[in-house]
């Protein structure tokens, strides 16, 4: 039973990463429908109210991924090739879902404002965010996978 329940949180994980990331690409294509001026690396573009609730779901649903992934009990066994890789993929996880949090963020916060603004272009980060959340899934799924086998909840 152990074993099935650990399939199930993997595919719930890569679920929500993948739904996260999907959100963060539709984000991106409301934000694109808004007016906006593009001079050399110059942008002026009007908030778009769906992208900044599209991104807001893509950044809530990464990190209840993230969550997910690193709950796993730490009651170590054995195995230190595997250990060394959770401990790599542990790591890889965290900076990925620091660096798609951020891209969300900076989408998320220029579609809040309520008028149009201007500044230097920032070419898609919803759109890249969202790439990263699906990333994100590979290494969470990868860490969980590999915390499991080593580590046992209750023993």
């Amino acid at each position: 039973m152990g074993k099935f329940l650990d399939v199930l949180v993997c595919l719930l994980i890569v679920a929500l990463d993948v739904v996260g990331g999907i959100l963060g690409l539709k984000a991106d294509d409301a934000q694109s429908q808004e007016r906006h001026l593009k001079v050399w690396i110059f942008e002026c573009k009007g908030p778009s109210h769906d992208a900044y609730v599209l991104g807001l779901a893509a950044a809530s649903l990464l990190v209840i991924a993230h969550v997910i992934a690193i709950l796993p009990c730490f009651s170590p066994k054995k195995a230190s090739f595997s250990k060394n890789l959770s401990k790599l993929f542990f790591c890889l996880t965290w900076i990925v879902v620091a660096i798609g949090l951020v891209m969300l963020a900076i989408g998320i916060l220029s579609n809040h404002k309520s008028k149009e603004s201007c500044g230097v272009s920032r070419g898609h980060v919803l759109k890249h965010g969202g790439y990263v959340c699906m990333v994100h899934g590979f290494f969470a799924v990868a860490y969980y996978a590999t915390a499991t086998s080593l580590f046992s909840c209750g023993d």
